[in-house]
């Protein structure tokens, strides 16, 4: 099973952990405990399989840039995604057992993405490759505390607070905004292990697919890029179908 924010990206997504995601209705008159909130985050925001249309709008420094792509997920590890934008046109990424691999037309030959590229920024966006290949959930890795409720653009919400508990985490610290009422994760933000902010993160819309509330459009800045931020949206999007072995192939980014 893949976790949506993950998948965002790079069939990722996301981030993409702890991102956008629904997990069915409660009550707002009680406040669940935070390992309860972070529980159901954890079993919800996931899917066997995933098909989708992909576009990213980077706006960065008055600029901007529109890439789309198509993209596959299955199972923890394995996502394909390839680029149809004019620049871009015939870059594919694919990700097995936790390796980001990238095919580009121009070098026409496989990289293995690795040490620090992962740090670098995806395809001009604000997503780094560091953020799209850590599936683990977030519960195994981080402690919750429920901090008091905050209304955010106008609608009420749990406010959600963790900590790593490995120093080897690549956000020491995130806080998450969930809505009271339909439990959407409105907004969330990753911190460095100094306090400053890195990243924020905002749903921009839901859609219901296969009866479940799903995010389709988000919205990610990394506050270290001056005047930039990513909306990823998908389109068309298939949970749970079979895909075939050879999608997830080396044979299919070669080729």
């Amino acid at each position: 099973m893949k976790k949506i924010v993950l998948f965002l990206i790079l069939a990722m997504p996301a981030i993409l952990a702890g991102g956008a995601g629904a997990f069915g209705q409660t009550s707002s008159t009680q406040a669940p405990s935070a390992a309860e909130l972070l529980a159901r985050i954890d079993k919800n925001e996931i899917y066997d399989t995933i098909q989708y249309d992909g576009e990213m709008i980077i706006d960065y420094q008055s600029k901007r840039y529109v890439k789309s792509f198509k993209a596959w997920g299955r199972a923890n590890s394995d996502s394909f995604m390839e680029f149809f934008n004019p620049e871009d046109v015939g870059t594919k990424y694919l990700k097995r057992s936790g390796r980001l691999y990238m095919y580009s037309p121009d070098n026409e030959g496989v990289m293995l993405i690795s040490g620090h590229m992962l740090k670098e920024s995806m395809m001009g966006s604000d997503m780094s490759y560091e953020d799209t290949i850590d599936n683990a959930t977030l519960s195994s890795r981080y402690n919750a505390i429920l901090r008091d409720p905050e209304i955010w653009n106008g609608r009420n919400t749990w406010v959600l607070e963790l900590n790593a508990k490995n120093r080897t985490e690549s956000y020491p610290k995130r806080m998450l905004w969930i809505d009271q009422e339909n439990n959407d994760l409105l907004h969330y933000e990753l911190f460095a292990l100094s306090g400053a902010k890195l990243k924020e993160y905002n749903m921009l819309k839901v859609e219901n697919i296969n009866g479940r509330r799903f995010p389709v459009e988000i919205e990610i800045s990394d506050l270290l890029r001056r005047g930039s931020k990513t909306t990823f949206t998908m389109k068309n999007v298939i949970l749970d179908e079979p895909i075939a072995d050879s999608v997830f192939s080396q044979r299919n980014l070669e080729r």
